[in-house]
């Protein structure tokens, strides 16, 4: 099962936020808006991390994060079987008072009637008051009634009823599950890789580590695959009983070591006023365990050490190839279940998996980057859900904008907020074909998600004319994104995109009423601007209209020398050249 939907209250710098969820989620925003903010509250909802009394935001004694699950296989639904509605989800609440203990309770189709209620049982206790409802019949006919009878009355009654019950869908005041705590990994195996992590903690070889669970199932394939392996093990267990007074069926070892006999005699000597015996058993050791003893992992770069004497960068690498390894042999486990197999086990937790990254950029050159992030998608198509927060563009993909989350705050009253498109960006398939969003959102045009402001320039004409003249007159800002849209037609696309995130742009392009121009071309120049004006939302956007083209702006009317970046930057870098007051003023509108 994949989270759906995360409601946070009271965390931290959040007072209330409700995120929706794809299998792959990037967070982006700036520092200390509350990116790790959302992955904590999680993270707390798992029980990967504990409440404190500083997790809880300003004044508040009470918080909670609820999380809905999607996409449940079959032994999700009989593990959550009480919870699951006809959306095959489920929807999970962990909360905490100050000065308690956190519980978790489950949302359900709860029936209208009190005598169906899982929290009203003891009121149906007594016989008389019981026999007034149609949990009567299902009773036991004598004796002392329990909890469990009326339970098992109630939900016969619904099983046999469900379609003339009225239900409403809310929160239990029962346990989760009828228990105070819930199993570790219930909902999943989760792996955290923080912003600053030792990667010696991945590469240890006791408790919740990676590399753990991997060679805890390399070590396991061996104890059922490898011959060799199975007989040292036999010998292994075979020596250690001859070692001991009695064999496996309780007769006495006739072959035992005289020297294990003579150091108990010798024993039992200095203690015969004491009445006693003594009898040293040798029990087998575990040699799954003593194999993870003494293991090391070395790193040869070309010079042979432990992890933690090479750089950063090869530790993250190393992190994360770790996390790759396993997530490859968990779909391999379980691509290699039979139906059969699968219903013979009675889980108890989810095999669902969920990787939560803190800026993973981290140490990685840009091209490393953008190998891991394809590997992360790859992780999130499958069966795993992956979340990440980022300050690199190379984690954006405009293909997936619904997994891009954007988190801010602009003051601590109101919290941390976000920005979401849970809807289709594009009213047509041919919009979603012109643009070409695989092709021309790239990293770079990524970086417009993290900017102040957008920038919307026609070509690398603008883009190199505008910043350059911008700094000239000392108005340039680094804080806003120059995006070279590759075509006044696609702004308009670059504004729709704006607009459902949220953020702000001014739209700069040109009039296109050159004197060459016939009248026809004028009126498409028209009809082109026209769209690109319909498409400006006042509220975040403006535009700047250039005369006839930038070209044009700094003095150039030779069509031989139009659209050509050098030949422009050439004569701008003159030192004869004089920005003209028409062109500063429309500068300083795009750049404040």
């Amino acid at each position: 099962m994949k989270i759906k939907k995360i409601t946070i209250h009271n965390w931290r710098s959040i007072k209330d936020l409700t995120i929706d969820c794809k299998a792959l989620m990037v967070f982006i925003g700036q520092n200390n808006h509350g990116k790790s903010n959302v992955l904590s509250a999680l993270m707390y909802f798992f029980g990967e991390i504990d409440c404190s009394e500083m997790d809880f935001n300003k004044g508040s004694t009470e918080l909670y994060t609820e999380v809905e699950f999607e996409d449940l296989n079959e032994s999700d639904k009989t593990t959550f079987k009480k919870y699951v509605t006809v959306e095959n989800t489920i929807k999970v609440r962990k909360q905490i008072n100050k000065n308690s203990s956190s519980e978790y309770h489950g949302y359900c189709e709860i029936p209208q009637d009190d005598w169906l209620k899982e929290d009203k049982m003891s009121s149906y206790l007594n016989r008389a008051v019981v026999a007034n409802t149609p949990l009567n019949d299902l009773l036991p006919a004598s004796g002392r009634l329990r909890k469990e009878d009326i339970k098992e009355a109630q939900d016969q009654y619904i099983l046999n009823n469900k379609e003339s019950i009225i239900f409403n869908y809310e929160l239990e005041s029962t346990n989760f599950l009828g228990f105070k705590s819930v199993a570790s990994n219930i909902f999943g195996e989760v792996y955290f890789i923080p912003a600053v992590k030792d990667a010696r903690d991945e590469f240890n070889i006791k408790g919740k580590s990676t590399f753990n669970k991997l060679l805890s199932n390399v070590i396991d394939e061996m104890s059922y695959e490898n011959k060799s392996y199975i007989a040292a093990k036999d010998k292994i267990a075979e020596l250690t009983q001859s070692l001991n007074k009695t064999v496996s069926d309780g007769s006495v070892n006739e072959n035992r070591p005289e020297q294990i006999c003579v150091l108990e005699e010798s024993i039992e000597n200095e203690l015969k006023k004491w009445n006693t015996t003594i009898n040293i058993e040798i029990i087998p050791p575990n040699i799954d365990e003593l194999l993870k003893v003494g293991t090391n992992v070395w790193v040869d770069d070309g010079i042979p050490t432990d992890i933690n004497r090479k750089g950063n960068g090869l530790q993250r690498a190393l992190i994360f190839a770790l996390i790759k390894s396993w997530a490859k042999i968990t779909i391999d486990k379980l691509t290699k279940k039979t139906e059969n197999e699968e219903n013979d086990i009675a889980r108890q937790v989810s095999s669902s998996s969920y990787y939560i990254f803190e800026e993973p950029e981290l140490y990685l050159h840009p091209q490393a980057q953008k190998e891991l992030y394809s590997s992360l998608k790859e992780l999130s198509e499958a069966n795993n859900q992956v979340l990440i927060t980022t300050h690199s563009s190379s984690f954006i993909d405009l293909k997936r904008y619904k997994s891009i989350c954007i988190i801010y705050k602009n003051d601590t009253d109101e919290g941390t907020k976000k920005l979401q498109c849970t809807e289709e960006l594009f009213s047509s398939a041919d919009e979603k074909k012109n643009f070409n969003l695989a092709y021309w959102i790239n990293p770079d045009r990524g970086e417009l998600f993290f900017a102040k402001k957008v920038v919307l320039l026609e070509g690398q004409t603008e883009k190199t004319v505008l910043p350059y003249l911008a700094h000239q007159i000392d108005i340039f800002r680094y804080d806003y994104t120059i995006l070279d849209c590759a075509g006044k037609d696609n702004i308009k696309y670059y504004i729709e995109l704006l607009n459902k995130f949220n953020l702000p742009y001014v739209a700069v392009y040109d009039k296109d009423h050159q004197s060459y121009k016939t009248t026809d071309d004028k009126n498409k120049a028209d009809i082109s601007s026209r769209l690109i004006e319909e498409k400006i939302n006042d509220q975040l956007g403006s535009s700047v209209i250039l005369n006839n083209d930038i070209e044009e702006e700094i003095g150039i009317t030779d069509r031989d020398k139009k659209n050509k970046p050098y030949i422009a930057l050439q004569k701008i870098s003159d030192d004869s050249f004089v920005i003209t007051e028409q062109l500063k003023e429309k500068i300083t509108r795009i750049f404040t």
